[in-house]
């Protein structure tokens, strides 16, 4: 079954409060959606990176934010 869709669509403004990896954002008809995602290692890395350290309770490395603890 096909159908043929003709729009017109005027959009005067638009906001969009955040884009992930994940997001569509759909204006209009869409047949169809397919996701793609890809993983590239493009500084040629072979091993994985070395554990970071724990910056303990040193304010000089505090978050700007506060964080609420893990729960």
């Amino acid at each position: 079954m096909n159908f043929t869709i003709y729009q017109n669509i005027s959009i005067r403004y638009l906001r969009v409060g955040s884009v992930t990896n994940s997001s569509v954002l759909q204006i209009g008809s869409s047949g169809t959606i397919q996701g793609l995602s890809n993983l590239y290692n493009t500084g040629g890395y072979t091993q994985p990176a070395e554990e970071a350290e724990p910056i303990g309770e040193n304010p000089k490395f505090q978050p700007f934010v506060p964080l609420s603890p893990p729960s």
